[in-house]
């Protein structure tokens, strides 16, 4: 194997039959959404929520509802409205041109909540979101399993109060009572699970399906380090792209230390090239 870890990934991709991608938050960055690293970056993005002493554990965690609900829905509507309009970068798609070239395609795993993959053309089929998705809600009583489409909800915030000033909160349509985006969230017993259970499901089957496969890790952190055990546990060689932690293990390992959109338009630019060669 090439000691170039550019080249050493392309040489990866080239004898995959498919590839898994694990996204945490710093997939996002260069598209320009926050990534909430340590709680000064996540009060630079919320200063109302810094003004109160607010850390981002106790705002994205069901209490927050339940204590003050324009506030919790400040801080969510305001994600939902920014996620809405953020057009993903160029890396998403360098990343459908590379599964395209594997007969098995592409299988996404993601902690974002931000639905970026689906705006970016992956298929809602091939993508297990492990926190949930803002563009789902739910009852914040589980008043049932009900999930249902956040498209409704048109989100009325005063972000520099970070606050809900509509007229009404989003409400759960079986029971009337306040709704939820269907996001895991900190001391999280109410979340739920239907649709991750399922998408869980899909991504067995086609794990089962690959007999190559390779793993592309993109901005993954280490303080939530759930996304980083998934590549490391699948035992399947991995490529992980992080400008700041991209320490790999392994001799199956490559560690690209930059951000994600220029680590993909790097290994697509090997790959492509190592393609047609071969």
């Amino acid at each position: 194997m090439h000691s170039d870890p550019i080249l050493r990934a392309a040489q990866l991709l080239s004898t995959a039959d498919g590839l898994l991608i694990t996204a945490g938050a710093g997939m996002g960055v260069d598209s320009g959404l926050p990534d909430f690293r340590g709680t000064e970056g996540f009060w630079k993005a919320y200063p109302a929520l810094a003004h109160a002493g607010t850390n981002f554990q106790a705002i994205a965690n069901p209490a927050a509802f339940d204590a003050d609900p324009k506030r919790a829905w400040g801080f969510y509507g305001h994600r939902l409205a920014l996620y809405r309009k953020t057009v993903p970068h160029a890396g998403f798609e360098l990343l459908r041109a590379m599964a395209g070239r594997l007969p098995h395609g592409a299988f996404v795993v993601t902690s974002n909540v931000d639905g970026q993959f689906q705006k970016a053309g992956f298929v809602e089929e091939r993508i297990l979101e492990i926190h949930g998705s803002i563009h789902h809600l739910q009852c914040c009583g589980r008043c049932d399993e009900s999930l249902w489409s956040a498209s409704g909800i048109e989100p009325e915030t005063d972000d520099e109060r970070c606050e809900w000033i509509g007229n009404t909160l989003p409400r759960c349509g079986r029971c009337g009572g306040l709704a939820r985006p269907n996001i895991l969230m900190f001391d999280d017993a109410a979340w739920v699970d239907a649709r991750a259970e399922k998408q869980h499901e899909r991504f067995d089957a086609w794990s089962q399906k690959v007999a190559a496969p390779v793993v592309i890790e993109l901005g993954a952190g280490v303080d939530l380090p759930s996304i980083r055990w998934i590549g490391e546990g699948s035992g399947w060689p991995l490529i992980r792209i992080n400008p700041r932690h991209a320490q790999t293990r392994g001799k199956a390992a490559v560690s690209v230390p930059v951000g994600a959109r220029q680590g993909l338009e790097l290994i697509a630019r090997s790959f492509a090239h190592l393609a047609d060669v071969l």
